[in-house]
């Protein structure tokens, strides 16, 4: 279903994740870390910036820790992030979203019941 009438709604699966990260110091060192990396589009606005990917974006914290010059971890990516859409799974050396609960399964304890169709 897709329409361009105000306020419509586009169900098809867009096969993106992405998170909105504060426009600050550390916000736009995570985005250029980010940019140039497969699939990946960064939009920079004044207060935020949106960091947007097909399939799977992968935050590394020893590569953005290499980056930023000081440790980075999950607590770090938790205070610059203010929203994100797709699956997350947090681990204690990077942080994924994946546009797919199926991709994330293994990670998420997804299982989706056969459905049987009369």
């Amino acid at each position: 279903m897709t329409t361009t009438e105000f306020g419509a709604v586009d169900r098809t699966f867009s096969n993106k994740c992405g998170v909105t990260l504060m426009n600050n110091q550390i916000g736009y060192i995570v985005a250029e870390v980010m940019r140039g990396k497969e699939g990946v589009t960064i939009t920079e606005f004044p207060s935020m910036i949106r960091v947007d990917g097909v399939g799977k974006l992968v935050f590394d914290f020893a590569e953005i820790t290499d980056a930023v010059g000081s440790d980075f971890d999950v607590s770090d990516f938790e205070e610059i992030m203010s929203t994100h859409y797709g699956r997350m799974v947090h681990l204690d050396d990077r942080t994924m979203l994946f546009s797919s609960p199926e991709e994330a399964a293994e990670y998420i304890d997804f299982d989706l019941p056969v459905v049987e169709q009369a």
